[in-house]
């Protein structure tokens, strides 16, 4: 009788255990849902607005040739702003790693600052794109967001990650690999799984809030991709190979130009207002305003197999004035197009279908520079459908080994080696 007793006792114990247990699961499942449901509404209406402004200020700029004269000006003006509240020395994207990485804060009254610099780069024809100014202004949002609802610095993270997903998936309209790019790049080798949840949930509603309001992406399908066979396997892996030396490439030339530039131009207003100059004339020089703004229509153009030969050189070019010199956007987007225009080429020379080595390129290329490969894989099938996996598996295989410890971000840490099971724990290379 007695040890009937406390066989029951212990059933009693366990079950109470176990149901204190479940209602925690359940509280910290309703909790995240709540908070990621608001942060995807708030950051992904924030960043539809800013999404349909700047497709404005695109269309207008593509519609005034003239406009660009004033890029000058728009460098003046940014440069104006960023000191007037205080942020001389902004470190961008770096600042939102650095955030969750806690060694810095991001201030609300960053989102926008990086909203109004982010149009007038793009209305007046920088070269950049408009994820670097997404990420900042998710994660500045997420981080209010997070003092609002009075969470520890811990959970705040978190927010600013949920954030960053709900900024990148309305922009791009990649809800996947924009759920999984803001636990990826901050460390390179381990994830911040604790955040999948919201993040996931954070970027499905901004996605679906973007396209309520009719932000549509850019139409990248209909490529056909052949059966892989020996041969175009062995293109593949030697287009992304060349595709890993690029993306280091891309890397030193946008951190050494900023190096140059703080050498000999010091001075931010002279620096950005020479570097607007040289940016007006290249572009007459050239004849196009195919270099200007993000160049969406050329990656489009590219993955269905037409390029300008040496573009991939010129987009390199332009990014990296107009990003070292001081104006805002970011990097992922002249990625594709540097990618696109590379793999288009090398598939013309090859005679290896040129619409599929694009968009091998593409993806290689953004692999490369982020050393994100599961983002990098999720984007491929978003953008392009899952009937070229083999291809894009190679491709971010190759390209995320070889590019080595080199990354566009400062404050990216590369926590385990590429090559063995250590741990390093170091920033990226520049």
């Amino acid at each position: 009788m007695k040890s009937e007793k406390n066989h029951n006792l212990k059933i009693k114990k366990f079950f109470h255990a176990y149901g204190k247990k479940i209602l925690h699961h359940i509280v910290m499942f309703l909790k995240w849902s709540v908070i990621s449901v608001i942060t995807g509404i708030v950051v992904g209406g924030f960043s539809t607005l800013f999404a349909f402004i700047m497709d404005t200020a695109t269309n207008f700029r593509s519609g005034h040739d003239y406009i660009i004269l004033f890029l000058p000006v728009a460098g003046i003006l940014t440069v104006f702003l960023y000191s007037a509240f205080k942020y001389k020395n902004d470190k961008g994207t770096n600042l939102v790693l650095s955030t969750i990485h806690a060694q810095s804060e991001i201030p609300f009254r960053m989102a926008p600052l990086i909203f109004i610099t982010t149009i007038l780069t793009h209305m007046f024809g920088g070269s950049a794109g408009r994820e670097g100014a997404a990420l900042q202004l998710g994660g500045s949002i997420g981080n209010q967001l997070g003092r609002w609802f009075h969470l520890d610095d811990s959970d705040k993270r978190v927010v600013v990650l949920c954030g960053m997903s709900a900024a990148f998936s309305a922009l791009f309209g990649t809800p996947m690999a924009a759920a999984v790019f803001s636990l990826e790049v901050v460390s390179v080798g381990v994830m911040y799984y604790a955040a999948l949840l919201p993040c996931v949930f954070s970027s499905i509603i901004a996605s679906y809030f973007a396209k309520f309001f009719s932000i549509k992406e850019s139409d990248l399908t209909g490529i056909d991709f052949p059966e892989l066979n020996f041969i175009n396997s062995a293109e593949t892996v030697g287009l992304a190979l060349l595709c890993a030396i690029l993306s280091i490439l891309f890397i030193l030339l946008l951190h050494r130009t900023g190096d140059i530039f703080r050498k000999y131009l010091p001075d931010p207003y002279l620096r950005i207002t020479l570097a607007a100059c040289v940016i007006v004339a290249l572009t007459f020089l050239l004849g196009t305003r195919d270099y200007n703004g993000a160049g969406m229509n050329i990656i489009v153009k590219a993955v269905h197999g037409e390029a300008v030969p040496y573009a991939f050189l010129l987009k390199m070019l332009f990014t990296a004035i107009t990003i070292e010199a001081g104006f805002r956007g970011g990097e992922i987007v002249p990625s594709f197009f540097i990618g696109a225009t590379f793999g288009c080429t090398f598939g013309i020379l090859t005679g290896f279908s040129p619409s599929l080595c694009a968009a091998v390129g593409m993806i290689a290329l953004f692999c490369g520079v982020t050393n994100c490969p599961i983002t990098s894989l999720l984007i491929s099938f978003e953008l392009f459908g899952s009937g070229g996996v083999p291809y894009f598996m190679i491709a971010v295989a190759v390209s995320y080994a070889m590019s080595g410890y080199y990354g566009l971000y400062k404050d990216q840490t590369i926590v385990y080696s590429k090559y063995k099971t250590k741990f390093l724990n170091r920033k990226t290379r520049h």
